[in-house]
């Protein structure tokens, strides 16, 4: 796996087995004359074939200096355990709460893509006390307002998986070699077929190749971890701010502008990022930097103010 220079991993375990991630240590991060605590940013990945917390790579390593920086492989992607499971919704949202419980002592703010942010959601409304505030590029569960995008152009094939036998040809096939992850990344996950490096296509082919890697995938592909966050997003209260890009498929801007408007006081910020589809971090890693460093004050300053109202005696 690709870890960026000053990065090693460690793992911890869960209830659904090992989990690896990734974090600073030694130089050129670690400062022996800085005793005191970094705040601690959590970086979550998106699911797709050959996902892995490589994804944020090109981000992290920027707030390496001044935060404690962790970024896991969820469980079933990358270097973490693979177990043979029927994965659904739930069993994510418990993977999240579980990590965070193990690794960060108090709130902590959160930044995760795509479907992995709907569960992070989900997550935070469930365990609020372990949020500062959210970063999400991309937010959805795949079904928002009745538009599942297993109705749509993808009906056929997320049925053709279903079927054993021929889900793991197609996942070997189409998913676990480099021409399938290239012309995935090429035609529908980058705006700009250009941007994808031979590494980034190695990246996601060391993670689509190991051992029971298809059974996340899978589940992905055939909806079981699909849900309509718009029936739960009223309910989160933990300050966030949502990166969209623009000419994401199968789920536009207008998704997300209209799941802040269920929730405007808590969903602060929609910034929609031109030129990118689904993962920013890898199309414009920088611009995507300069938008988390510019929303994390942004943030913190409401989680304070809301911490602030929830101490203050009654009247």
């Amino acid at each position: 796996m690709f870890v960026p220079p000053g990065f090693s991993s460690r793992s911890i375990t869960t209830r659904y087995g090992r989990m690896v991630y990734y974090t600073p240590e030694g130089q050129p991060w670690e400062e022996p004359n800085r005793p005191e605590a970094k705040e601690t940013l959590v970086f979550l990945h998106g699911f797709g074939g050959g996902s892995s917390a490589y994804e944020w790579s090109k981000v992290y390593p920027a707030f390496a200096a001044d935060y404690r920086v962790l970024a896991p492989d969820l469980i079933g992607w990358g270097r973490s355990d693979h177990p043979v499971r029927d994965y659904c919704v739930d069993d994510y949202i418990a993977i999240i709460t579980e990590f965070l419980e193990q690794t960060c002592d108090g709130l902590t703010t959160v930044i995760a893509s795509a479907l992995t942010a709907a569960f992070t959601v989900r997550a935070a409304i469930k365990r609020p006390d372990l949020f500062k505030s959210l970063i999400i590029t991309t937010l959805a569960g795949l079904a928002e307002f009745g538009q599942d995008y297993r109705l749509g152009g993808f009906a056929q094939f997320a049925q053709f998986v279903s079927l054993p036998i021929l889900s793991q040809l197609l996942y070997n096939t189409g998913v676990a070699n480099s021409f399938g992850i290239r012309s995935f990344l090429e035609q529908r996950q980058f705006a700009q077929p250009e941007r994808v490096s031979s590494e980034i296509v190695e990246a996601y082919l060391q993670s689509a190749q190991q051992e029971n890697a298809e059974y996340a995938a899978l589940a992905f592909v055939r909806g079981d971890l699909c849900f309509d966050l718009s029936q739960y997003i009223s309910q989160l209260t933990v300050p966030t701010a949502i990166i969209w890009g623009k000419n994401s498929q199968f789920t536009g801007p207008d998704i997300g502008r209209r799941l802040m408007a269920i929730n405007p006081q808590v969903i602060q910020i929609f910034y929609q990022l031109d030129d990118v589809r689904f993962t920013p971090y890898l199309e414009l890693p920088g611009v995507t930097i300069g938008l988390i460093r510019k929303f994390l004050p942004q943030l913190n300053t409401s989680a304070a103010s809301d911490a602030n109202v929830s101490t203050l005696p009654a009247e």
